[in-house]
């Protein structure tokens, strides 16, 4: 495993995008693997963002999708990497334009890997 290590993001994390829309599992986690009676959430997984309000040149351009790279060494759920607040990942407009990275706060503590 490499040095980064983190919390797991399950149910309860709170994910926004840079400008403050909220990041919520559009798909539900396939995985066999629970945490406090939910599937946790995978790398695989769809991630949909609701009400960004970001604009450039007061043109709207709302985040709406984020996709994760988590660590290539990373800990695995059914052979798909498990998602960690401090796995890569980059959110999306509509048209595919890199937003910036998803904010990751009140990852479950207690929980962690590496």
């Amino acid at each position: 495993m490499s040095g980064n290590s983190g919390n797991l993001v399950s149910h309860t994390a709170v994910i926004n995008c840079p400008h403050g829309g909220r990041v919520r599992a559009a798909s539900v986690p396939s995985s066999g693997v629970r945490l406090d009676g939910q599937p946790m959430p995978s790398a695989d997984d769809v991630f949909t963002v609701v009400g960004c309000p970001h604009t450039v040149d007061r043109v709207p351009l709302p985040c709406t999708t984020v996709r994760w790279t988590p660590d290539r060494d990373a800990v695995l759920i059914d052979g798909v990497p498990v998602l960690l607040d401090t796995s890569s990942a980059q959110c999306f407009s509509a048209g595919l334009v890199p937003q910036g990275p998803p904010v990751v706060s009140a990852a479950r503590q207690g929980v962690r890997c590496g």
